[in-house]
């Protein structure tokens, strides 16, 4: 048991010197512009269609999520639940390591590199500790020391309301945004949910053909707005993956604000 201790401290002390070997984060995530005017594959909503927020505030999210958030992205500081298909969490990890953010994935061996790249993901400014451990919990909290973003899988553990709250005050006062999968954790500010429901580019009606995307039913829920539902599409073109609204009525509502703005 000391043994293990002591080579959980020294981990957590890696990590740490790690972390402050990188750029202080949020300098290249505010200094840029909004992900839409630079890649196709992911947006931040204009701050004049969100009540004036800047987009320094907020993370960035994949191309048509962002009109399911209350601020165009995922606020700094809060703490997020993401569920269902894996697509929507390599997105994430995508658009913000895209625009110039830094990203952990701690827990998450399953989580497609490849696939993020082809998002248009930045490895170098993506960490992954695929086995952190017994305690995962620890190893993220460390992590929001020095990242934009800290993607924590539990494993299907459930991490008791009196730890979450410590991370969560932890989070908002390093002004890092925390997103946990597979587990259970009480009180977080957003969770999204994603399922697949159909697919693009099978030929004929023997489902012949070859896959070139997926259509993606989500939901957003939070303790600050109501469930707030679309389909996202999440189709390969010239060489990469972009994320697209599905859903006519939503089309029809984002292009109405992009009018009259």
């Amino acid at each position: 048991m000391e043994m293990n201790d002591a080579a959980r401290r020294e981990r957590i002390e890696q990590l740490r010197r790690q972390i402050a070997a990188v750029p202080a984060k949020g300098e290249s995530v505010a200094a840029a512009q909004p992900i839409a005017a630079a890649e196709p594959g992911a947006s931040v909503a204009d701050p004049a269609l969100r009540g004036g927020v800047s987009p320094a505030s907020v993370l960035p999210v994949p191309g048509g999520l962002a009109d399911l958030l209350p601020r165009g992205g995922l606020v700094r500081g809060s703490v997020a639940t993401v569920s269902g298909a894996a697509s929507l969490l390599v997105g994430l990890v995508a658009a913000v390591t895209a625009d110039g953010g830094h990203v952990a994935v701690v827990g998450r061996p399953d989580m497609s590199l490849l696939a993020a790249v082809e998002m248009g993901a930045r490895l170098d400014r993506l960490a992954v500790v695929p086995d952190p451990g017994p305690d995962p919990v620890e190893i993220a909290a460390v992590l929001l020391d020095g990242m934009d973003l800290v993607v924590l899988g539990l494993g299907g553990a459930a991490v008791p309301p009196t730890r979450a709250r410590a991370v969560v005050a932890r989070a908002r006062s390093k002004r890092s945004t925390l997103v946990v999968t597979d587990g259970r954790w009480d009180g977080a500010e957003v969770a999204l949910d994603a399922r697949v429901d159909g697919y693009h580019g099978l030929g004929d009606s023997t489902g012949r053909g070859r896959v070139c995307g997926v259509r993606l039913s989500v939901n957003a829920r939070g303790r600050a707005f109501p469930v707030r539902s679309t389909r996202l599409g999440v189709q390969s073109r010239r060489g990469r993956v972009e994320w697209e609204c599905a859903d006519t009525e939503a089309a029809a509502v984002v292009a109405e604000r992009a009018v009259g703005s």
